[in-house]
């Protein structure tokens, strides 16, 4: 197993055949080798991102009576409170909920059918208390659509399919981010024997587009040599992985891998971290079918509906 390679973005922008396909190229060999990879040269300037993390540190200072006006669970848009989500559960592991407050917000483009819009797109919520947080995050989400969108078109180059393969299918697609904040254990309490931050699990979607701050008590990657390892940072660096979804899509010609956030360290117990996590997918009703030789591997799966396959997954996780 391979280590988490950082990849320079720049060459795929700048347009030229054999620049676009030296990336494209390494960019296979790390999705098929460990599911992840660092990219710099994104084009997302650094200021948004600092905007959107200052913006979620303000709110989730705010008192907890403040921030239950806005509580939802998995799914929802607005506060998930500590206590509703465990991430084992998706790979079948009872564990205790993870050490974490997050605020969730998404795809918010209604499209008409009342049942498919009350889950996939529902409006997005933002604090009174905090209204910067509506803009960062809003010029930050279109963004993210954009470079999400943008790396599906350099898999699809990576896998030499027509540029669209996968775009063709996310023009009214959901996704969801999640800005994640890891309190100190003054906050959060000890941690309890098993529990995370955010415990093992794959992503579920697409691509997942992540923004961290380094610690202690950060993101690791398993490896089938050396088994979880830190993941490497790079301050200018977006973290990117594979999802369920696109790794079905490729007949796991590409590794959805496991990953897990540690819980708060002895060495550094009031660290607390903002992570601002992007989960891409595709269209609520694309039917994915997968690859088979010689793009993917030799499989027998059937095709699957974008949604239910997603929903599968999201309720495994939820608590209560």
């Amino acid at each position: 197993m391979a280590s988490v390679p950082i990849i320079d973005l720049t060459p795929w922008f700048d347009g030229g055949d054999s620049g676009r396909g030296a990336v494209a190229a390494q960019v296979d060999a790390a999705l098929r080798d460990v599911g992840f990879l660092l990219v710099t040269g994104h084009q997302v300037p650094r200021s948004l991102r600092d905007d959107v993390r200052a913006a979620a540190r303000a709110f989730f200072a705010l008192p907890a009576d403040i921030k239950q006006r806005y509580a939802v669970t998995v799914g929802g848009r607005g506060w998930l409170p500590p206590g509703v989500e465990a991430n084992g559960y998706a790979e079948g592991t009872e564990t205790p909920p993870d050490l974490k407050e997050s605020f969730a917000v998404g795809a918010d483009e209604p499209t008409g059918e009342a049942e498919v819009d009350g889950y996939w797109f529902q409006p997005n919520v933002f604090p009174v208390e905090v209204p910067v947080l509506r803009d960062a995050v809003t010029t930050y989400l279109a963004h993210m659509r954009a470079l999400a969108d943008e790396l599906l078109v350099l898999c699809a180059d990576a896998l030499g399919v027509d540029a669209d393969f996968f775009t063709r299918h996310t023009r009214h697609a959901t996704h969801t981010m999640n800005i994640n904040w890891y309190p100190p254990v003054s906050v959060a309490g000890a941690p309890e024997p098993g529990q995370f931050r955010i415990g093992p699990h794959t992503d579920f979607g697409t691509v997942t587009i992540l923004d961290r701050e380094p610690g202690r008590g950060g993101l690791q990657v398993w490896t089938e040599g050396g088994g979880w390892e830190d993941a490497p940072y790079h301050p200018d660096a977006f973290t990117i992985n594979t999802g369920d979804l696109l790794a079905r899509w490729t007949g796991d010609r590409w590794k959805s891998n496991r990953h897990r956030v540690l819980p708060p360290q002895a060495e550094a117990p009031e660290e607390d971290l903002v992570s601002l996590v992007y989960f891409y997918e595709a269209d609520h009703d694309a039917v994915v079918e997968a690859l088979r030789p010689p793009i993917g591997k030799p499989n027998d799966y059937p095709p699957v509906v974008s949604a239910a396959f997603l929903r599968e997954r999201l309720d495994a996780i939820t608590i209560g």
